[in-house]
């Protein structure tokens, strides 16, 4: 789709970009600095008066939790895929309907879910064309949303343009998935990425069990509410395990308020050392029994499995980004590890931005005003032609 340069800056005016992850769904208009819409990658069925059981036939679909039927809420992408495409399209739905300017819907951008199961490949298969061959989850959206057009963006990629940089390795961890993958002049390398199925689900699910014990239950509303703020109020990264067990140790003789916590219904429990230190499972994932390898060996691996002409300025540009990244002491201990593997002659260096747990949709919002990537749109006309052919 060609696009004339004033017609190409209106569109990204009012561009919206949709980076749905794992965790939580980003979303808002081009330009901004950060996203306008942040929620829970949530739905949840209720049962109607047609339809009072459980069975999926007229059920009520709607946003987030319902504090009367906790038990009806799912995520319809795990571990970075697809398992309900009717909550997706509910999800985005929504956030275009908050975006719509005088009954105007606009431009979409969506962010590249990373794992594709084989029924999505058969949904864009069947779509035909090689234009819609790069479309995966869009193919949908462009029909049943009806956005005059819409663009694929890969999520690493993204993360790539938020740093401003092209060459480098992208660490991203979210809430379903770790991905490492190298860059070089703001294309993957082949054959280098690697994915870990261990990521911020797994902390809060340890965190669930270790809290609660027996009475642990995934779909107590106040449970995972205990759990989420001690993640964001309690938990840091230790530089050294060992050394920070035996100082919490130490401390045991004394009342330390920065190990106490108040539960929402207002009583108090003390952490254990390991609770708090609970994000050391991203470096030492064997501790804390989750499938290896840490993310720094990840990050070495990948480097390692790139020409050795690139190593040393991939390594001196490694860009952390995604919520797990936030935690305390994160991006220390990832660049003395990355030095301590001498992975490279070159000192590594890591690059961590304020907004990093956004860097999918702030790359995006830059793509969006770039004229380079106007021939990757789709219009509704072009989507209909294939679905033609």
């Amino acid at each position: 789709m060609e696009v004339p340069p004033a017609s190409a800056s209106a569109m990204a005016a009012r561009t919206v970009i949709i980076d749905h992850g794992s965790g939580f769904l980003k979303a808002g208009t081009a330009g901004w600095n950060e996203p306008q819409m942040v929620f829970p990658n949530i739905v949840n069925y209720l049962p109607c008066k047609e339809n009072p059981g459980p069975s999926y036939a007229r059920r009520r679909v709607s946003l987030g939790i319902d504090i009367c039927h906790p038990d009806t809420f799912s995520y319809p992408i795990e571990r970075g895929r697809i398992l309900n495409w009717e909550g997706v399209q509910y999800l985005w739905s929504f956030v275009l309907e908050n975006h719509k300017r005088e009954h105007e819907v606009p431009p979409v951008i969506i962010t590249e879910t990373p794992l594709r199961e084989p029924a999505d490949r058969k949904k864009m298969l069947e779509a035909g064309g090689n234009a819609l061959s790069e479309f995966s989850l869009v193919a949908d959206p462009v029909e049943l949303l009806h956005v005059p057009s819409v663009l694929l963006a890969d999520q690493l990629q993204m993360s790539l343009y938020a740093s401003g940089l092209l060459t480098g390795v992208v660490v991203d961890s979210g809430y379903g998935l770790t991905r490492v993958q190298p860059f070089h002049q703001g294309r993957p390398l082949p054959a280098s990425g690697k994915t870990l199925e261990f990521a911020g689900q797994d902390l809060s699910a340890y965190l669930l069990k270790s809290l609660f014990k027996e009475d642990c239950d995934r779909r107590s509303l106040f449970q995972l509410e205990t759990v989420a703020i001690t993640q964001m109020n309690k938990c840091y990264v230790p530089q050294n395990l060992g050394e920070a067990l035996d100082f919490r140790e130490r401390q045991k003789s004394g009342l330390d308020e920065s190990n106490t916590y108040q539960l929402p219904d207002g009583s108090r429990v003390e952490l254990t050392p390991m609770q708090r230190v609970a994000p050391e499972m991203f470096f030492s994932p064997q501790v804390f029994e989750q499938p290896g390898p840490s993310i720094p060996r990840a990050i070495v691996e990948s480097v390692e499995s790139c020409e050795t002409s690139l190593r040393p300025l991939l390594v001196s540009h490694v860009m952390a980004c995604g919520g797990n990244t936030l935690y305390p002491g994160f991006t220390k201990r990832l660049l003395g590890e990355l030095m301590g593997d001498g992975v490279s002659s070159t000192k590594a260096t890591v690059w961590a931005g304020s907004n990093r747990n956004f860097s999918v949709w702030l790359g995006a919002s830059v793509v969006a005003h770039l004229s380079t990537y106007q021939s990757e749109w789709m219009s509704q006309e072009e989507y209909g032609e294939h679905r033609r052919m």
